[in-house]
Order: structure tokens, then sequence, then C-alpha cells
């Protein structure tokens, strides 16, 4: 176990008001020395200790690692037809998942982990340390345990999703489907997940169906999440705050008594604004919910059907683009809101006894990640104390 200060950062966001200014915890003319995995000292860089090792950041911005906290990533093919004809004037509904599901299916266990461990290099060469990715693509109990399985490979943020859509093999039985996912579906993924989610929403799973799942899952010692509110007003975030769910995502049709609801509970709203790009639908208002006192994460939804992106420095550019946040609650809300989500308060931010997880900038300021929308900013990247992206060489493992 080595310790490295990265010095002459020009501003440091850490996220942690007690080390630094403001809600980011800015430091300027910064260093960060790490500690095998974990932080072990923040501030001015004449400050800084002694180490066995040193990066000289070049008077470039260093922020945390991006935690990606919703993903669909243990899929096979794509639908480029599907978002062709869209673009070309044909609306989204949520029974496009059916086309991935028959190829995921088909697909092997290495072409599935192969696909994944793409997504994971991309993903980490633009900043992401942590993410969190669910099954929902095989939709029979073999194939949501085999994704699950794999993904647990890569992540400990592993979620439960047997609830995506109604298998297509029960078409005509939402009911039996529904008894599957909370019986032996249920039996045969819990022991790999973390988390459980339904997607409560018109053409899916209704208000009733999404109960029984969360909270068999729950009885089974998952904790609850839900896709919530995406493609029109419905009950998924208010039964999201009932349940103390850690996130309730996409929110893009809210009621006043919704924002009330989030205000007052525990659940993050995580806005996911690649799948309004990419299905042209309404922006969430995130200034309302921010306004509201709501805590609100950024992600990326990289999925196939309707957010196939992987990079969070996008989604900060839209969120800051077209849904009311500022460039410095763009950041906190893709690494420290990404952190609240998960219900983890070790990464997300960088100050002592923080994990080591950074992102070094190509730039003087983190604003830029939304000043320079579409630019690879992101030029190195520790995960654990190790530099994984850079001159490193990328890695895959973003537990």
């Amino acid at each position: 176990m080595t310790s490295t200060v990265i010095t002459n950062i020009g501003s440091l966001v850490t996220n942690d008001p007690a080390v630094g200014e403001g809600p980011l915890g800015l430091v300027e003319d910064a260093a960060v020395v790490l500690d095998g995995d974990t932080v072990a000292w923040v501030g001015r860089a004449a400050d800084a200790p002694a180490a066995d090792g040193a990066y000289d950041a070049g008077g470039r911005a260093v922020i945390p690692g991006f935690v990606d906290s919703h993903s669909h990533l243990v899929f096979a093919g794509d639908r480029t037809q599907e978002f062709n004809a869209r673009m070309s004037g044909r609306a989204y509904s949520a029974g496009g998942i059916r086309t991935t599901v028959a190829a995921t299916r088909a697909a092997t266990d290495e072409e599935l982990e192969g696909n994944l461990t793409r997504y994971l290099d991309e993903a980490l060469r633009q900043g992401t340390t942590t993410f969190e990715t669910k099954s929902g693509y095989g939709l029979t109990v073999e194939d949501e345990a085999r994704a699950l399985r794999i993904a647990a490979r890569h992540t400990d943020e592993v979620t439960y999703l047997g609830a995506h859509v109604v298998s297509p093999d029960y078409a005509d039985d939402p009911a039996g489907y529904v008894a599957l996912v909370t019986g032996e579906m249920l039996d045969a993924c819990a022991p790999h997940a973390r988390w459980v989610d339904v997607f409560c929403e018109k053409g899916a799973f209704d208000g009733d169906q999404a109960r029984a799942v969360l909270t068999a899952g729950m009885a089974k010692g998952l904790s609850p999440r839900v896709h919530a509110n995406q493609l029109t007003y419905g009950p998924g975030v208010q039964l999201a705050v009932e349940l103390d769910a850690a996130s309730a995502d996409h929110c893009t049709h809210l009621t006043q008594q919704d924002v009330d609801a989030l205000a007052s509970g525990n659940t993050v709203a995580t806005l996911l604004p690649g799948a309004e790009f990419s299905t042209r639908a309404e922006w969430p208002d995130a200034r309302r919910l921010l306004d509201a006192g709501v805590t609100v994460a950024l992600s990326t939804d990289c999925n196939p059907g309707s957010s196939f992106t992987s990079s969070v420095p996008f989604c900060i550019a839209l969120a800051v683009r077209d849904m009311g946040m500022t460039p410095d609650e763009a950041l906190w809300s893709a690494t420290a809101g990404g952190a609240a989500a998960l219900r983890r308060t070790d990464i997300g931010r960088i100050a002592p006894g923080a994990r080591a997880d950074l992102a070094l900038l190509d730039a003087p300021s983190h604003v830029h990640l939304a000043y320079r929308p579409g630019v690879p900013l992101v030029s190195a990247v520790w995960r654990r104390g190790i530099q994984v992206a850079g001159q490193a060489g990328p890695g895959h493992d973003a537990r």
C-alpha cells in the first residue's frame, strides 16, 4: 500500500463544505493525498504532506468520480431501427423492451459479459467510477438470474428488475407473471442483488402490481428503487416515498403532491436526461425539485432502447441546458447525488476517509463539463486509489 499526492490542482471539487467553499467544497490551488484505496488528506497544495509518489495535475480541475446510479447494461443487440423510426416521427412506448428481450435470451453468457465490459470501459474513460446496473432483459427465471450473476462480477450495486415489462410469455396472464416475479424468479435472483426495482408505468406495471413486486423483494432483504412517472402521471413516486425507496427514477411527470412527497421523505429523485434526449420527450423539471428541497441525482439510464449513452458529462450538459440546473448543481447530482441514490457515503466526494475515486479534467474548472459539451475532458481517472484510465490505461471493475 503506497501513498500518492496529486498536486498542482487548479480547482478541486470535494463535495464537502467542511473542506472547501460552498456546497461543492471547492478548494483552489489544491492537493489530494491518496493512501491505499482512500483519501488521506485534502487541502492547499502548499500544505500538502509528503507521500510515496506524486502526480502533477498541471493546474487542471479534479472532481469526484461520477456515480452512475441507474443503468441497464446486461443486454444483447441494439435498437437502431427503432431509434431511427422514432427520430422520424414515431412515439416512444414501453413495449420496445421486448425486442431486446429476444436478443438477450439468445445471447451467450460470454456475449453478455463482453457487452457489459465494453460499456463499462466507455463509462470509465468518461469518469464513472461507480455504477448500478439491472437485470430486466431476460424475463425468465434463468435469464434474469444469469444477468444478475454476470453483473455482480463487476459491481456491488446490482438491481433485480424482473418487473421491467410483462414477459411476452405471459402476455395474456400478467397476474401470473407478477406471481413469477414475486415467487420463483425472486428466489433465484435475490442472492445476486442488492436492490429490487419495478417499471411502474402505463404499458408495464400498475401501482398494485408494483407494490407487490417491491414488498416481496423487501421481504427477501432487497432494498427498493422505482422507475416512476416517466411517460405519464402515475403512482410510482408516491409508492417510492411510502416504501422509503432509495430512489424514484425518471420523475418527468410530477404533480405537486409528488414533489411534496419527495421533499418530505428520504427518496432521491434520479433524473435521466439521456432518455428525454433519445425519445424527444418532455424534460424533467429539475429546478422545481431543487427549489422544493428534493435531493436530485443525475444518471445515464444507459440502455439500448431509450438512452444509449454511457456519458455522465453528456447528461450534465443536458441538465444544465434543458432542465434548469446550474453547472454546480448538475455536477453535485452526478456525484454526491448518485451516492445518495445508492445510500452510500464512501463515494461521490473527495474528503479524508472517502474512497479514492476521482477524475482529472483537461480544463481549469468543472464548469467546462457543461460549457464544452461533447468534448472528452476527462484525462485521467483514479478508482480505489489506482489510476485506471489515462496513462495507466482503462480497467473494468467499477465497484
